[in-house]
């Protein structure tokens, strides 16, 4: 590296280190309690949401493992990131709302408010395993390889000089640090990585400008320019055809950004809902505009015949070989931020899960704040030194982390999905059949990876998903342990039953056509996947049994959520804003379908 990319490069972890040693100061003598380290008070407005929301979730994972599975597959790739604003926007309307009324610091604290201590403890251990092997392992492994390719730094090296640096201002600061370090690290991200998207467009132009590029670009890679994959296509183990609108993909969306402490951890440090849901709104606008800095670049790198050895190695390579003194500086920031930030996020989700769900509940129940803080501190920095341990035995090696990252993380998908859905909104989800769906999804996952290997891991996560629902609902209504329901006033049951009725319809109608589909012979529909029709039906008739449910019974699970009706209204703002994020992707889909 050049010695001015050097110096900018070293100015900017300076400014981030800064900031976040800045930000976590305290008054003299006050003593930072849970609330302020887990939490940072509350306190956050919906610009620092969304912006830690986007640096925790952006980071190498998308910028080397994206760009490698766009070299590899293309533009259909992207549909993780626009999917993803939808998701946002779902759960900003229906999760947050409750997560906030309810106060809590962790998923698993709502897990246990909302059925027992073992679904608690079941899941905190699954969170954390996940977090540290997973998580921690994969953004240290992508980071070090992108500096080494760079920067020719042994990636041993790398990977101890990115633990370092995020964990000296998160360890300490907590997530007030992490997330308005983030706002910093969001600028160098997005903005270094269109700079890079800018240059590589601009190479493919021929001094025709970054408009030509794009042309030029569609015109050498036009197969690599569909959203939607059929069979033939060797992306479509990856991404099974209309399944990433219809299917298990949903199934990612509304675990990672509604169920997962990593990223939602932002939305409950949120000054009100509101400013959560706002925020959250924000992250998903941002969505929209994430594969032009992760996905083009990787297709970009594929038309200028990039000699690698593999896919993931695009976005070092551009990074390496295109960009001029200067700007490779301002890029490479750009990557390490992502790095930085998503580290920092995941080290304080981990510590917090491990000091609420598990330390003050089993080990210390009577500790200090001041004590909880330091548990939480030096849970960091455990985590940081097991995941240095175990990264290159898990992931030395991989060709598309990306995909091996969301394959092995689907997992844990469909249970948690299925338990924070029903458990959230239907009055007769018992604990029983949570703790029994907890374990289930590792052993319906695992069986069905064996029994049908040749099956996309989207789909197959769809059908856990189906077997799940099937088991939850059979269990609850099997529980003997209810109260007496409170009754629904008859403006309120007449609302649930027409929409439930309306989910039925839905519900039927998907499952005739997944029917004539599977046992027909119309190989259109089948060589695009179509039989994940079936996930969307089990989705409505799910649905319509818990209207029912909630409108009729007489009987209800001992520790149901009561929810108000109210919770769920937004303003204005975001109403306007989430329809012009739809509005936006049904664009987007019906040109590049």
């Amino acid at each position: 590296m050049n010695t001015i990319d050097l110096i900018i490069f070293i100015a900017y972890c300076l400014l981030i280190l800064c900031v976040g040693l800045f930000v976590s100061r305290g008054r003299k003598g006050d003593e930072r309690d849970a609330g302020d380290y887990f939490l940072a008070g509350r306190g956050l407005a919906w610009w620092a949401i969304g912006a830690s929301i986007i640096a925790s979730n952006i980071s190498a994972e998308q910028f080397v493992g994206m760009s490698g599975s766009g070299y590899a597959i293309g533009l259909a790739m992207a549909t993780y990131e626009w999917i993803a604003a939808l998701g946002l926007i779902l759960v900003a309307k229906f999760f947050i709302p409750i997560f906030l009324e309810k106060k809590i610091f962790t998923m698993p604290q709502f897990l246990e408010e909302r059925f027992d201590k073992r679904v608690k403890t079941v899941m905190a251990v699954f969170w954390l395993a996940v977090f540290i092997f997973i998580n921690l392992t994969s953004i240290l492994y992508l980071g070090a390889l992108t500096i080494e390719k760079v920067m020719g730094i042994p990636m041993l090296y790398g990977i101890i000089g990115l633990a370092a640096f995020a964990g000296i201002y998160s360890i300490y600061g907590g997530l007030k640090a992490v997330a308005l370090t983030d706002v910093v690290q969001v600028v160098f991200l997005v903005g270094g990585g269109l700079v890079t998207t800018y240059i590589a467009l601009d190479l493919l132009g021929e001094g025709g400008g970054v408009y030509q590029g794009m042309v030029n670009l569609y015109g050498e890679a036009s197969d690599k320019f569909h959203l939607i994959l059929d069979k033939s296509h060797p992306g479509y183990k990856d991404l099974p055809g209309i399944s990433v609108i219809l299917g298990g993909l949903w199934v990612a969306n509304l675990y990672y950004w509604g169920c997962n402490q990593y990223i939602i951890q932002r939305a409950l440090a949120a000054k009100s809902v509101r400013e959560a849901q706002n925020g959250m709104l924000f992250a998903g606008f941002i969505k929209l505009f994430i594969p032009l800095l992760v996905v083009i670049p990787g297709i970009a790198a594929f038309a200028l015949e990039a000699p690698l050895e593999k896919s993931d190695e695009a976005y070092p390579w551009l990074l390496g070989n295109l960009l001029p003194v200067g700007v490779k500086g301002v890029a490479f920031a750009a990557l390490t931020a992502a790095i930085v930030s998503s580290l920092a996020s995941m080290m304080n989700s981990i510590s917090t899960i491990f000091t609420m769900d598990i330390y003050k509940k089993f080990i210390n129940k009577t500790a200090s704040e001041k004590k909880l803080v330091n548990v939480g501190r030096l849970t960091s920095l455990a985590s940081l030194v097991i995941a240095l341990l175990a990264v290159y035995p898990i992931m030395g090696g991989a060709d598309q982390a990306f995909q091996i990252i969301q394959e092995y993380s689907g997992f844990v998908y469909p249970g948690v999905v299925v338990i924070f859905g029903l458990g959230l909104l239907w009055k007769r989800a018992s604990g029983v059949a949570a703790v029994v769906t907890a374990i289930g999804t590792f052993v319906f996952s695992i069986a069905f990876k064996f029994m049908m290997p040749g099956t996309p891991f989207l789909l197959r996560m769809g059908y856990v998903f189906m077997v799940l629902v099937v088991l939850f609902f059979t269990l609850s209504y099997m529980s003997n342990k209810t109260v007496k329901a409170e009754q629904l006033d008859a403006h309120t049951t007449k609302t649930q039953l027409f929409w439930g009725n309306v989910m039925l319809v839905l519900a039927i109608i998907c499952f005739l056509i997944g029917c004539i589909v599977f046992f027909g012979d119309i190989t259109l529909l089948k060589n695009y996947g179509f039989e994940a029709i079936f996930f969307l039906g089990t989705f409505f008739l799910s649905l319509w049994i818990y209207l029912r449910s909630n409108a009729l019974d007489t009987v209800q699970d001992g520790k149901a959520v009561a929810i108000d009706l109210s919770l769920f209204r937004s303003d204005r703002s975001f109403t306007i804003g989430s329809a012009l994020v739809v509005i936006i992707l049904a664009i987007l889909y019906i040109a590049l379908w």
